[in-house]
């Protein structure tokens, strides 16, 4: 399993819209996952050591941007023909047992993945309010270990900035993550 790392930000890329369900069947869109400061787009999957290894931190860190005005909304992109371990039923599970405090929406064709140019899990997304890209980074430097007690929240920050300046910071870390498992064409 090969780690990859997305590419950094691409300041002012507007948000591809899309509408997609998550796995109790309940459309959302991008606009009613948007907080009024913001909008934080998650691409992570179930089954990825390294979404394992910081999904508590996500829901931590997505929890205190819902009281900045930040919303936040997860989609898994994986083949779940491949990866059975990432379908739906699964999601549901998972989104339960951990109460995730945001959608977590089943991108089936992978064409929101490739709209946005998602390329791993978990790949991280940070909108203003007006729906322009200000972060591409990484949730912090632990990538797939656990984090030291001192380690910087970087995405939190970012984001935390964004609220206040409508500006992401110029200096950013790329993720890393599996690849995102696209269907054989």
């Amino acid at each position: 399993m090969a780690a990859l790392n997305p590419p950094i930000c691409d300041f002012g890329t507007p948000a591809p819209d899309f509408v997609l369900p998550d796995s109790f069947g309940r459309n959302h869109t991008l606009h009613n996952c948007r907080g009024p400061k913001g909008l934080l787009v998650i691409f992570m999957c179930n089954h990825c050591p390294y979404v394992k290894a910081v999904i508590d931190r996500i829901v931590r860190d997505t929890r205190e941007l819902a009281t900045l005005g930040i919303g936040s909304v997860a989609i898994m992109s994986n083949d779940v023909t491949v990866y059975p371990e990432d379908s739906p039923k699964n999601m549901q599970a998972w989104a339960q047992e951990l109460n995730l405090p945001f959608p977590y929406l089943y991108d089936e064709t992978q064409s929101v993945a490739r709209a946005f140019g998602a390329v791993c899990t978990p790949d991280y997304f940070g909108y203003n309010a007006q729906l322009e890209l200000q972060y591409r980074g990484r949730l912090d430097a632990s990538g797939r270990n656990p984090a030291a007690p001192d380690a910087r929240r970087e995405l939190f920050a970012a984001m935390q900035q964004i609220t206040q300046t409508s500006q992401g910071p110029s200096e950013q870390h790329a993720s890393i993550g599996c690849s995102i498992k696209w269907k054989q064409e």
